[in-house]
């Protein structure tokens, strides 16, 4: 998988106004607004190539590779595929049955989500093309989770989207999630909008859908537990468009202080 240079602008650098509690409303430099705007989660895909090798890790550490004809889906998330061994034979393994998966993109779903990406202001100048998309495929790791937060929990086999700062809090493509609105004028790129609204997030042993609108519902579940980094991102002063970039900044500080 690709790997992330993650680069934290705190840490030889003063806050304008320090924050006596994690509630106050503390004041970023443009510099500091402009990083925390990139965005540092892999890119979505969905589209999977039945022409190329996939990597299948059993739960009971076998390994099978074989191009993939075939994937189920529930609300988005892979629940089994279908892949042909040696012999041309199709053989169906259940989410339930594996442990991690490394699939190739489909080349035309490739190319549609790099337009889109680069098509989208907030991604200009933030990342190249070779480290904003995998060349050759995506990781997926089973996870037991409940769908909405209103299923009863299931396992499925979801993209993890952060695995270069996913040490502490695990975070998951939510196909099925919807964006903010953007404008184009005369077909030129976007302006603003295009941010994904939901995802699915592992820290500890719970997994929730986390949505743009219970953010702050949320919040102290993500990063409450280390006091330092509330008090340089109290929730008042950030912004979802921000979340990326909290979670490389907490794993960052997280692993700093238990190290």
């Amino acid at each position: 998988m690709k790997k992330l240079i993650l680069f934290s602008f705190l840490a030889g650098s003063t806050l304008m106004s320090a924050p006596t509690h994690a509630q106050e409303k503390v004041k970023f430099t443009k510099q500091q607004l402009k990083m925390m705007d990139d965005e540092l989660f892999d890119e979505a895909f969905v589209g999977v190539s039945s022409k190329k090798k996939s990597t299948l890790i059993l739960k009971d550490g076998t390994k099978k590779e074989g191009p993939v004809s075939g994937v189920d889906r529930k609300k988005g998330q892979i629940t089994a595929v279908k892949m042909k061994d040696s012999s041309g034979k199709k053989i169906e393994y259940k989410a339930e049955e594996i442990e991690e998966m490394y699939l190739p993109i489909a080349g035309f779903v490739k190319g549609a989500k790099v337009a889109n990406y680069f098509g989208n202001t907030r991604n200009w100048g933030s990342k190249s093309l070779t480290k904003s998309t995998n060349p050759d495929e995506v990781y997926v790791r089973n996870i037991k989770a409940s769908l909405k937060n209103k299923k009863a929990e299931q396992e499925f086999l979801m993209q993890l989207i952060n695995p270069s700062f996913s040490s502490q809090i695990e975070v998951y493509a939510d196909p099925m999630a919807a964006e903010t609105t953007s404008i184009s004028f005369g077909g030129g790129p976007q302006i603003g909008g295009g941010v994904t609204k939901s995802y699915y997030v592992k820290k500890g042993d719970e997994v929730i859908w986390l949505k743009k609108a219970e953010f702050e519902d949320n919040y102290s579940f993500l990063f409450g537990d280390n006091q330092e980094f509330l008090q340089k991102f109290p929730y008042k002063s950030i912004k979802w468009d921000h979340l990326s970039y909290l979670i490389a900044e907490y794993t960052k500080m997280s692993e700093e202080k238990n190290s």
